[in-house]
């Protein structure tokens, strides 16, 4: 496991400052029982195919899943986009439940939500159900998020205790030191729990498809990032203080040439609202206009199939909420839809993109853990992500609120005799 790493201490400068926040809640019966468990450290490399670890690439990842725990692949909810499955990550509930159902969206009484709209990323109205730092804030466990969709906003009037904008241009080692300050600090302000994400993974296999030369060096970069990690843990003495999950939140697909679908050539223009295009492509029927509209999309097409709200496939588990649009058509593993005005940009050489059927290999995504509490070389059949939640909840010692994952698909991975 990553705790026996202490030889690598030496390799480590000292950690950096921590980021300053509100003051930690007293201590209370919660928190005190808190202090005999570890800290969990919950890592996201947003566009990690589950079988970019077996390309050999990955030695750092590679031994804490064979010194701990890894998942044989996750599967990601619907739609297989960033937004909405890291917000699943955290509240183990599907996106038709949390209402985070895309990264582009729109709610009839809050108007439109872009990923890079500030102000609405920045709005609790937006997020559903409960992540669980805000469980953990209410148990008065101090919580730290070094990124992560959804803690920018205030859910249910809660934000982790420290907590910041998204900024890309904050670099990867500032992100690990920011976190390991945390992870040392005195018992009284550490934070229970910590998130910490990467973008670069999944950047880079967007602009070059997900084998391409540019993609695998990122991917050994994430992987030296992970080592970096485990490394600055055992400079610190956290070995037997810190639980380590790495997860991803979908895969990624190749886009060859020219494998785009102009959206006004799926439906007359005049006759709907483009709610969201890419691969989870939505769109809402002008008023007197939903006749013509489903003529036009509802079934089999070449590239893409359409269905009405309540009759998408059932285990895709979405379509209830009043946010998903009236139509929503998936495209078919490889190909894009885009405005006219977008089609051509990028075409004309391999991308990579994600958002397909979550069933599919591309899309799978992966789950790794060690520390204290789990066993050690542990490989798990596949799961869900809806069952990351659960578990987070038990390593943390808290209630779980309502959630849709099983906590019997992980439970295997904890070791009852270690330090929990």
């Amino acid at each position: 496991m990553f705790r026996t790493a202490a030889l690598a201490a030496s390799l480590l400068l000292a950690a950096c400052g921590t980021t300053p926040g509100p003051e930690t809640a007293p201590q209370g019966p919660a928190q005190a029982a808190a202090e005999l468990r570890p800290s969990v450290l919950l890592v996201s490399i947003d566009g990690f195919r589950a079988d970019y670890l077996d390309l050999g690439l990955t030695p750092n990842l590679q031994r804490l899943a064979d010194g701990g725990v890894r998942a044989q692949w996750m599967t990601p909810s619907y739609p297989s986009l960033t937004f909405p499955n890291h917000y699943t990550l955290v509240t183990g509930l599907r996106p038709d439940h949390h209402g985070v159902i895309h990264n582009t969206m729109r709610d009839p009484v809050l108007g439109k939500f872009r990923i890079n709209d500030r102000e609405a990323v920045g709005s609790g109205a937006w997020w559903g159900g409960e992540p669980i730092w805000v469980a953990a804030e209410k148990a008065g466990l101090p919580t730290a998020a070094m990124f992560w969709v959804g803690s920018e906003a205030p859910v249910a009037g809660v934000r982790p205790t420290r907590w910041s904008r998204f900024d890309a241009g904050v670099g990867v080692d500032e992100r690990i030191d920011r976190v390991l300050g945390w992870l040392a600090e005195p018992e009284e302000t550490r934070p229970r729990l910590a998130t910490l994400y990467f973008e670069h993974l999944d950047s880079a296999g967007h602009r070059n498809g997900p084998r391409a030369p540019e993609t695998l060096q990122a991917l050994r970069e994430m992987d030296a990032a992970i080592g970096r990690l485990v490394e600055g843990l055992a400079a610190r003495g956290l070995q037997d203080r810190v639980d380590l999950v790495v997860v991803s939140d979908h895969g990624m697909a190749e886009v060859p040439p020219g494998h785009v679908v102009v959206v006004e050539d799926m439906v007359e223009p005049a006759d709907v609202e483009l709610v969201s295009a890419g691969q989870s492509v939505g769109f809402q029927p002008v008023a007197g206009r939903t006749a013509a509209a489903e003529a036009r999309l509802l079934g089999r097409h070449d590239h893409y199939e359409c269905w009405r709200r309540g009759e998408l496939p059932q285990r895709w588990h979405f379509g209830t909420h009043p946010r998903v649009p009236a139509i929503v058509c998936q495209m078919d593993e490889g190909w894009d839809a885009r405005p006219r005005e977008y089609a051509a940009r990028g075409g004309d050489r391999p991308r990579g993109s994600h958002g397909y059927d979550p069933a599919l290999p591309s899309m799978r995504a992966i789950f790794i853990a060690d520390g204290p509490s789990f066993v050690d070389g542990l490989e798990l059949p596949p799961i869900d992500n809806v069952d990351v939640y659960p578990l987070l909840a038990e390593l943390l010692g808290i209630e779980p609120a309502a959630h849709d994952g099983d906590p019997a698909a992980l439970r295997p991975a904890l070791d009852s005799a270690g330090a929990r």
